[in-house]
């Protein structure tokens, strides 16, 4: 009857975290809809008042040779006369039905342009990731193990001078360091000018970029990490099971480890913004054929089809990214609620 009573608890809690999570993800979706529509409003709003004209960015060089004729002409057929509000509406029912729209500045179809950069943003932001956590765990750990030490000073010394470094000056040092100096990596692209494309060759372009990524996300991971890992070496729990003789790797494992996971796991679904600013900076650097010069160019010459979908693809991404983080905190830590 005990044996029944405790599975039908267990039971019950799984089903009633199963209801908390469904209910989590149900209201954000309710209110991440409108907040992608506010935010594509917002942006045409802003080009419509910008002072740039969107032909200027069309024909570049070429427009100073262009009769007024010519432009009015251009300018009706790219349909760039419209006002911001039958522009949206006309993008929105466009995405609504699947049709992204055509890139200006590309001269092809938007969904064309995001499948051949997309994969390479991916690429480099979930490596950067992985190495900013691996760094943030291992290095917050090992600092909290060592508090005073030398390993400790260094650890949090790096990590305040990286956080204070802009993503761009640590691109710009590595690619003066790795590329020029000591000639170990490529200074750009991500693939070899020629020959055949191959992971080995993909990899070694990424090196650089995804270490630069991954550093400059650093800092905050291992500090508070490190924080976490130190107030749980010295918690009762803690002390107790080292007094009862139990072995260290299964204290670090039951107790240090989880209480530096959760807030981990919290901080890099709150810092998402910067990975992906950060990316797009690195990106522009190391000339990586990602997103972040197809977001650069359609800002620069007012390609709304293109620039509109990336951002509004780019806050999706980020709500994405919180949700998954706060659905792993749920997972982590059965004792939080998702009241959200």
């Amino acid at each position: 009857m005990d044996t029944l009573t405790a599975a039908g608890l267990v039971a019950g809690r799984r089903a009633r975290r199963r209801r908390e999570v469904r209910g989590l993800v149900g209201r954000r979706l309710l209110w991440t809809v409108p907040l992608l529509v506010m935010i594509s409003l917002g942006l045409f709003v802003l080009a419509d008042a910008s002072p740039f004209d969107p032909l200027v960015g069309y024909l570049g060089d070429r427009y100073q040779f262009t009769s007024t004729a010519q432009r009015e002409a251009i300018t009706a057929a790219l349909q760039l006369d419209q006002g911001w509000w039958s522009a949206w509406t006309a993008w929105l029912a466009d995405v609504a039905l699947g049709d992204l729209g055509h890139s200006r500045s590309y001269a092809m179809p938007v969904a064309s342009v995001v499948a051949e950069r997309l994969p390479w943003t991916l690429l480099l932001s979930a490596t950067g990731l992985v190495i900013a956590v691996a760094l943030g765990l291992a290095g917050g750990l090992v600092a909290a193990f060592r508090p005073g030490s030398w390993v400790d000073r260094v650890a949090s010394g790096l990590a305040l001078i990286a956080q204070a470094v802009p993503p761009f000056v640590l691109a710009l040092a590595a690619v003066v360091v790795g590329a020029l100096a000591l000639g170990w990596f490529p200074a750009g692209g991500a693939r070899p000018v020629v020959g055949a494309v191959t992971w080995v060759g993909v990899a070694h372009h990424l090196v650089l970029p995804a270490l630069v990524l991954g550093v400059s996300q650093t800092p905050w991971l291992l500090l508070t990490v490190r924080a976490e890992a130190t107030e749980a070496l010295a918690s009762d729990p803690v002390r107790g099971a080292v007094t009862r003789g139990v072995g260290w790797a299964q204290v670090v494992r039951g107790h240090v480890l989880p209480a530096a996971l959760v807030p981990l796991v919290t901080l890099v679904g709150v810092r998402l913004p910067e990975l992906i600013v950060g990316a797009v900076l690195v990106e522009e650097v190391f000339a990586w054929p990602g997103l972040a010069a197809a977001l650069v160019t359609s800002a620069r010459t007012l390609d709304l089809p293109l620039l509109a979908f990336l951002t509004v693809t780019s806050t999706a991404l980020v709500l994405l990214g919180s949700l998954l983080a706060d659905l792993a905190y749920l997972a982590i830590d059965p004792r939080v609620r998702a009241d959200d």
